[in-house]
């Protein structure tokens, strides 16, 4: 493998065919960087990947969905497939994931008339195999590990203040099977390695909910308020008295002075269900709690609103997306000590997949105003940003497909 060592004064970036090296922060799309680099760090190390690797990213003001391939020739856009339903309005892809087997990925549709679906792709040949209406805003979602059900969370951004839902899809027959009651706002959803039990984190509750998947009942939730958090059996007691949402800056408002909820946006949990980490985007802490007890272990401090949640498959490292503060933070989970905050190129930053062999972080960036969505890829050997890409407007949704041998 290649080494590229390069002096911390003249960080820049390698563009993977030979070109001189450009002062830091001039990364262009398509290009190899040395960006953001660890504290601890005296020089930037940059490994060229030996393979490449194959990532699906949504893009929900644009109504598409790209294939981005990154490996030892650079960075690019391999295709994109426009999954909306008319060009005339935007039908907001939100999710996005990838079947076990790799032969599918799934689109959750936020916008439709009454309510948003789900769609089904080839990912030989990103042709359309079938779509599913279900609830209000369907977000973020996750295929189970034996390919048979996806899990999609009923987000109801727009809708009144009331419990929403988990829907649950037989994926051969694209047909709802459940909609399970959680709480307000359902959001961040993800389950255990072996399938068993589904979280979701409820933004307007302050609640991590646990999903039993041989039941499709709410077992347990958890209150996430710092100063009141608990676990508690069952399905969650239904809230009164609230009208509205008070989500105008979608993960983007800090905190007033005083106040102490954690407004969470994801729930990720250990390969074995050992522990579950959530993100409290109001408060910047990922919240730990122990999935055996069901009782709060930690609280971490994190960077300005995080927002999305990656686990290495070795479980040794934890990666968080901080919305409001443009960067992506790297955690070693046994201690919960930060290892490296990295800038990212791109502000309102959103999801985090990594790769199979735990070597690279590939972040969605949504950007401000006009300026096109975006990929940051972080090398987690390093600790460094190692190539960026443009995609569309809104980039969100992010899932790995695959590693492959470089097509050089």
């Amino acid at each position: 493998m290649l080494r590229v060592v390069v002096s911390c004064l003249l960080a820049g970036s390698l563009t993977g065919e030979g070109s001189p090296l450009r002062r830091s922060g001039e990364a262009r799309p398509g290009r190899l960087s040395a960006g953001g680099r660890s504290p601890e760090s005296s020089a930037v190390s940059v490994l060229v990947p030996e393979r490449d690797y194959l990532v699906y990213v949504g893009s929900e003001s644009a109504d598409m969905v790209a294939l981005v391939r990154f490996g030892p020739a650079g960075i690019k856009v391999e295709r994109q497939r426009y999954v909306g339903a008319s060009r005339a309005e935007i039908a907001g892809p939100h999710g996005v994931a990838l079947s076990p087997d790799g032969r599918h990925y799934y689109v959750s549709i936020a916008h439709g008339v009454p309510n948003g679906y789900l769609q089904k792709y080839s990912t030989a040949t990103d042709s359309a195999e079938g779509n599913v209406m279900l609830g209000s805003f369907p977000a973020s979602l996750q295929v189970s590990p034996d390919g048979y059900l996806a899990y999609v969370v009923n987000f109801n951004l727009h809708g009144d203040m009331v419990p929403s839902s988990v829907s649950v899809v037989a994926t051969a027959e694209m047909a709802e099977v459940a909609r399970i009651e959680t709480c307000t706002m359902p959001h961040g959803s993800r389950l255990t390695r072996d399938g068993s039990r589904h979280y979701s984190a409820c933004m307007m509750d302050e609640l991590l909910v646990e999903i039993d998947t041989r039941t499709l009942q709410v077992s347990r939730h958890f209150r996430l308020t710092k100063g009141r958090e608990g676990g508690m059996s069952g399905p969650p007691v239904r809230a009164t008295g609230a009208t509205a949402h008070d989500m105008g800056g979608h993960g983007m408002d800090a905190p007033r002075p005083g106040d102490t909820s954690c407004q969470p946006t994801w729930a990720l949990p250990a390969a074995d269900g050992s522990r579950i980490w959530v993100a409290c985007n109001k408060s910047s802490e990922v919240v730990e709690v122990d999935g055996r007890t069901w009782t709060l272990r930690r609280r971490i401090a994190a960077g300005p609103g995080v927002y999305n949640l990656g686990v290495t498959h070795d479980g040794t490292r934890l990666i968080a997306t901080n919305k409001r503060g443009q960067s992506v933070s790297i955690f070693e989970v046994a201690t919960g000590r930060e290892l490296a905050r990295i800038p990212t190129t791109r502000a309102v930053v959103h999801g985090v997949a990594i790769s199979d062999d735990d070597r690279y972080a590939f972040i969605s960036m949504e950007g401000r105003g006009a300026e096109p969505g975006g990929m940051d890829v972080i090398d987690l050997t390093t600790r460094t940003r190692v190539a960026t890409v443009d995609l569309g407007q809104q980039a969100g949704g992010i899932d790995f497909w695959k590693s492959e041998p470089a097509s050089r």
